[in-house]
């Protein structure tokens, strides 16, 4: 139920970009379901045959889940810099998906050794922070770095730093997800 939710408020906030009919009842939604009126943290995950098509999300709760979830979901097709802004023709191969982040937690570690013996492969989402550095890999980043010494170089590498970073012991933060994901043939009415 709470998966079908979410769907549909992210496929009918992309879609009402093309076609007016698909719109947010926003009062509605959050007397229907009051998940949605809590603070939380999501991503939303655009892919186009199976290839990255969009991603943009929040690591840490500032505002309702509705909302985290519109503005991701919109920003996601249409305000990624490293794509243009999303056709009506790339539904039939669209697929979306949603991850809705647990609190990030602090981890406390000695070094670069008892930072990976730290981590769960499959598992774990990070965060990395370090002066202006700053970058997070959802938890399926694993499935194309399954390396944790891997995963944690190319997590510096996309904070705008380098793998030598970690000796500087920047603060990293893990976190869960819960993820979702599905096609855009079946549309959803939320």
């Amino acid at each position: 139920m709470i998966d079908t939710v979410l769907l549909g408020i992210a496929k009918s906030t992309i879609l009402a970009q093309f076609d007016k009919s698909y719109c947010i009842d926003r009062e509605s939604l959050l007397e229907k379901y009051p998940f949605l009126d809590e603070d939380a943290a999501c991503f939303v995950t655009l892919k186009n045959k199976q290839q990255l098509r969009g991603c943009i999300g929040s690591v840490e709760a500032h505002r309702k889940l509705l909302d985290d979830l519109i503005y991701n979901a919109k920003s996601a097709a249409f305000n990624d810099s490293r794509f243009h802004p999303l056709k009506s023709d790339e539904f039939p191969n669209l697929t979306v998906e949603i991850s809705v982040l647990s609190e990030p937690e602090v981890v406390k570690y000695d070094d670069f050794d008892d930072l990976l013996s730290k981590l769960e492969v499959n598992v774990d989402g990070l965060i990395l922070k370090h002066d202006v550095y700053q970058g997070t890999f959802l938890p399926q980043v694993w499935e194309q770095l399954p390396s944790p010494k891997d995963f944690l170089e190319h997590l510096s590498v996309k904070a705008g730093a380098n793998p030598s970073i970690y000796k500087k012991h920047p603060t990293i933060y893990k976190y869960k997800v819960e993820s979702i994901e599905d096609n855009f043939d079946t549309i959803l009415a939320v």
